[in-house]
């Protein structure tokens, strides 16, 4: 089976010792589905992990992946802006790619001209110039990069900042007057600053040229058709309402049913928290202030929402269940 996965992915079927990458496509009737194929050598053999992506399911309205209230109008205004950096963390998996393309589709005009360089490109976006990572031509993210900002590009979007030299282009592409839209992976928001610094970069580089961080985390949704309601547990409260004011809340969950697969959820949402650069954030960031005053002085200032609350208020509100919330966050 392994083999025959690894043909139809264009992938090397005799090397067997070394990590490997590829991709097939496939069609269910009138879908077109498509699968990322990685290989990786283990002492019992090769192990094969594919990645679904369902163009029929893309979803491209940031209200549709959970991004709700303050948060979506503070993020809808950060992508108004003429130049600067939006920066996307997360683990892998988190949907991080899925709301960049929310985020292009809003600012897809006309007279936009979008350019993207991705590893690989996941969805086809009508009337966006996407550019995909290709080692053995020569393009990685910094080189292509490089030559995106000679393509005349008003918005750019970055697949994912690795490196020093990406994290330099990038930053230099917002200080010359483009808005440019990337991925990192860290924990938090305030934490992708300290992860730019550990790069190499600069505190007033980073002041100058970060508008908005955005962190976020899937959380499965509680199936519709076998959703009930029950009373909260003792350990619940004390997690729903950590500053001990408790009120009195019904929660739900999935009871398990055919169309969830007896699981008791259907499909994902995103829990997020938003850190926008404000000019109190600057002067932080150029005293090398650790990730925790930044939150301190955000939650402050800001109506800073963090992962855990913004994952309680969709518990509160039904969308998803208090163990889900245990699975992705933990207590601020």
């Amino acid at each position: 089976m392994i083999s025959r996965i690894k043909v139809l992915a264009n992938m090397d079927i005799s090397e067997t010792r070394a990590p490997q990458d590829g991709g097939l496509s496939a069609k269910f009737g009138d879908r077109e589905i498509e699968f990322r194929v990685s290989s990786c050598p283990t002492i019992f053999g090769e192990n094969i992990v594919l990645r679904i992506l369902d163009r029929s399911k893309i979803m491209f309205k940031l209200s549709d992946l959970g991004l709700m209230g303050i948060q979506l109008t503070k993020f809808e205004e950060l992508l108004k802006k003429p130049y600067g950096v939006v920066l996307v963390t997360g683990p892998t998996g988190s949907g991080k790619t899925t709301t960049l393309y929310a985020a292009l589709a809003i600012l897809n005009t006309p007279s936009k001209n979008i350019k993207t360089i991705e590893d690989p490109v996941e969805y086809r976006l009508p009337g966006v110039r996407q550019t995909q990572v290709n080692p053995k031509a020569n393009i990685t993210f910094a080189t292509g990069l490089r030559s995106l900002m000679r393509q005349d590009p008003d918005v750019i979007m970055v697949g994912e900042i690795r490196d020093r030299e990406t994290s330099e282009i990038a930053i230099q592409a917002a200080l010359t007057g483009h808005l440019v839209l990337s991925t990192l992976h860290t924990n938090d928001a305030p934490g992708a600053l300290s992860r730019l610094s550990d790069l190499g970069m600069e505190p007033f580089l980073l002041a100058s040229s970060i508008v908005g961080i955005i962190a976020q985390r899937l959380v499965r949704k509680i199936c519709g058709k076998c959703k009930v309601a029950h009373e909260p547990s003792e350990e619940e409260l004390a997690g729903l309402f950590p500053d001990g004011k408790r009120k009195p809340v019904i929660l739900y969950h999935g009871e398990g049913c055919k169309a969830c697969k007896r699981s008791g959820y259907s499909g994902r949402m995103g829990i997020y928290e938003l850190l926008v650069i404000t000019d109190d954030v600057r002067e932080l960031v150029l005293q090398k202030a650790a990730p925790m005053k930044i939150r301190d002085l955000a939650k402050e200032t800001q109506q800073f929402c963090t992962l855990r609350a913004d994952g309680i208020a969709k518990v509160l509100a039904g969308y998803t269940t208090f163990a889900e919330l245990n699975r992705v966050t933990f207590a601020d």
